[in-house]
C-alpha cells in the first residue's frame, strides 16, 4: 500500500512538472486596454459595419452578435478575432496587435449593454 502511494505521488508530481511550463507558456498576461483607442480601431477596422456603432449587433451578412458590454474575456475575444466563426473576417496579428485587441475589448466592455424593458418608459405603464 505504501508503495502504491509513492507511485501515485510520483505520477502526480510528474504531471504537475510536465504541465507547469506548458501552462505558463500559454498564459500570457492580458494587456490593459485603452477604450478610447479601442473605439477608434472599432470604427477604423469596420467592426461597426456588422456589430453596429454601439455594439448592438446587426444582420448585414447574417446575424452579428451584440458586443456591447460583452462578458467575453481577452483570450476568447482574441481567438474570435484571429480565427472567426461564420462570415467575420480574420484580423491577423499583423493587422491588429494583441494590444489593439485589448483596446477594442476595453471599448466594447465599456459600452452599455441592452437595457431592461423595466427601464424603458413605454413599458412602465
Amino acid at each position: 500500500m505504501a508503495r502504491l502511494v509513492e507511485i501515485v505521488a510520483g505520477v502526480m508530481a510528474l504531471a504537475v512538472v510536465g504541465l507547469g511550463p506548458r501552462a505558463n507558456a500559454q498564459t500570457q498576461p492580458t494587456p490593459s486596454g485603452n477604450a478610447a483607442h479601442g473605439r477608434e480601431l472599432y470604427l477604423a477596422t469596420g467592426c461597426f459595419e456588422c456589430h453596429g456603432r454601439n455594439g448592438q449587433g446587426g444582420a448585414f451578412n447574417g446575424p452579428a452578435p451584440a458586443l456591447a458590454h460583452t462578458e467575453m474575456g481577452f483570450e476568447a475575444f482574441k481567438e474570435q478575432l484571429r480565427q472567426p466563426a461564420n462570415d467575420m473576417p480574420a484580423y491577423a496579428a499583423a493587422v491588429m496587435s494583441d494590444q489593439d485587441v485589448a483596446d477594442v475589448l476595453a471599448f466594447v466592455h465599456a459600452l452599455p449593454g441592452p437595457r431592461s424593458p423595466a427601464d424603458i418608459a413605454i413599458f412602465k405603464d
